[in-house]
């Protein structure tokens, strides 16, 4: 039977990756004061990056409405669908209003959309995983528990140069104690099984946090025989130096690096590495 794999834009599949005809992207758009960003192929980071650095607002972001989601089901027998965690976003929502109106439209055709719990590197593997299963043959229902299984072992851990963007737009609610008043601090963070954003430790410095993160992933005897993806938003050698330091300590079977689109880039920051397994 025939499938897509449906992506939100911060799913940050490289350019190699997209030109798979199986993987259909939905934008996002980022809003910087009176600058509108839509997070396609049009996206400029470095301008969206000036943008934020020169305005006294913070950015905000805008899901796609439900009717792009269901233009992008078209066209295949079984559709995957992979969000922005649900606590994160209200992608996922959007999302799920589209299957529920083409499950009228079209009752025949299968539709799953996927909580990634997760963000950027964690949609990558998570879509990358779905294509694996039904690239095989596997059946729908099959690939669809197998993914879910998936997710809910998937480790994402993180480490940005600034938290501003996310404290400004709420993404940080249990930590905002943690937070307030201390933002010169690099604090190494992670997604919680639910997809909310949890404190794992902290630094005085990025390098420090970074290598804070690779004892996270070493210490986890989980990581053995995974894919690691590592993305990076405007940081190419930070992210090769983390590759490195993990292939000292690690036994991942695959470490991708992928660049950060628009809305990793707002939450992420200049400098941000955000990793998943």
């Amino acid at each position: 039977m025939s499938f897509k794999i449906v992506v939100d834009s911060c799913c940050d599949l490289t350019p190699k990756m997209l030109k798979d005809p199986c993987f259909v992207k939905v934008p996002l758009t980022i809003q910087v004061q009176e600058s509108t960003f839509v997070d396609d192929d049009t996206f400029d980071q470095g301008d969206l990056l000036w943008a934020m650095k020169h305005s006294e607002q913070s950015p905000t972001t805008a899901c796609p409405p439900p009717q792009a989601y269901l233009d992008a089901y078209q066209g295949a027998e079984d559709v995957y669908v992979v969000t922005l965690s649900a606590l994160l976003s209200g992608s996922h929502n959007s999302a799920e209003q589209a299957r529920m109106l083409l499950e009228e439209e079209a009752p025949h055709v299968n539709v799953h959309v996927f909580n990634s719990c997760s963000a950027s590197s964690g949609e990558v593997l998570v879509a990358l995983k779905i294509r694996e299963l039904a690239s095989s043959g596997m059946p729908f229902k099959k690939v669809v528990r197998e993914v879910e299984q998936f997710i809910y072992r998937m480790q994402t851990v993180f480490v940005l140069e600034s938290l501003e963007n996310l404290r400004k737009n709420g993404r940080l609610t249990k930590l905002q104690a943690v937070v307030t008043g201390a933002l010169k601090i690099k604090l190494v963070m992670a997604a919680t099984p639910e997809g909310e954003i949890c404190k794992l430790g902290q630094a005085l410095t990025i390098r420090q946090a970074l290598n804070k993160l690779v004892e996270k992933l070493a210490a986890d005897g989980e990581h053995r025989g995974r894919t690691l993806c590592i993305a990076h938003c405007n940081c190419q050698e930070r992210a090769q130096q983390v590759k490195a330091m993990v292939e000292e300590k690690c036994q991942f079977a695959d470490i991708l690096i992928v660049e950060a689109g628009g809305i990793t880039s707002v939450y992420a920051y200049d400098g941000g590495i955000v990793t998943a397994y």
